[in-house]
């Protein structure tokens, strides 16, 4: 599969959550991603940054800010074909797409058990036993999971990255063995 021909896959099954995408196809799609996000941060820095200089007596500081219109246009096109792409990506080396969210999922998993064991804490007497028994629970269970949250994505790669699952597998036929 070609550079063009990954584009094109990709963004015709732009909601096909089904089937198997090859190595090509999903590495091809994720850097035009990259290519087409270094284009539009050059496009908001050119057109889109406000510079403000601030000086005092002793220093002079220069402040460039951009709300970046033209990289959250690009995020929203590419969002839907990327997920799916690397949900096709995960079905093509046997696990499930389920499988690319992990690191989402593991960032709403923590804040979950941040603000609900922190609130929980929260209702009891201040220093007292429960509260301290609820922030040290909230702690136990967030520390953990922020150090498989830091390694989950390095895993996704890793399987983002693996050979096909040769044959046809329960997602369906391999990419490589399918005539175009």
């Amino acid at each position: 599969m070609t550079f063009s021909d990954a584009i094109r896959t990709c963004f015709s099954k732009f909601f096909t959550f089904s089937g198997r995408a090859s190595r090509p196809e999903y590495w091809f799609f994720f850097l035009f991603i990259v290519i087409w996000s270094i284009i539009a941060g050059i496009i908001d820095w050119q057109f889109f940054t406000q510079v403000a200089v601030t000086e005092t007596e002793t220093s002079k500081s220069v402040t460039a800010t951009s709300t970046g219109p033209v990289q959250s246009i690009v995020g929203l096109i590419v969002f839907f074909p990327h997920l799916a792409v690397a949900w096709r990506r995960m079905h093509d080396s046997g696990r499930s797409g389920l499988y690319a969210l992990l690191p989402i999922l593991l960032i709403v998993g923590a804040f979950a058990v941040l603000i609900f064991g922190i609130g929980l804490a929260s209702h009891f007497q201040h220093g007292g036993s429960l509260d301290i028994l609820f922030t040290r629970a909230t702690l136990l269970i967030v520390l953990p999971t922020l150090l498989v949250l830091f390694v989950s994505p390095l895993l996704v790669l890793w399987w983002l990255a693996r050979p096909s699952q040769p044959g046809t597998n329960q997602y369906g036929p391999n990419p490589y063995e399918v005539a175009p």
